[in-house]
């Protein structure tokens, strides 16, 4: 497949990007999120705040967690 003259293949504009993001004085980083879409994490949350709504403290806990 020939490529266009004067077009850079993707590999060579990421690696520039990030060579001017680590110039301006940054670094990649990786961190890893619960993911908010699995039934696990349904689950669990459900269940925490069910806990909380049983509360006998449910409405000073809601406005903890609201005002925050």
């Amino acid at each position: 497949m020939a490529r266009a003259s004067g077009v850079k293949p993707w590999r060579i504009k990421v690696r520039e990007h990030r060579e001017r993001l680590r110039q301006q004085g940054l670094r990649p980083i990786q961190f890893w999120a619960p993911d908010l879409r699995s039934h696990a994490f349904r689950s669990e949350a459900h269940r925490q705040s069910a806990a909380i709504a049983a509360s006998r403290r449910a409405r000073e806990e809601q406005t903890v967690i609201t005002i925050g």
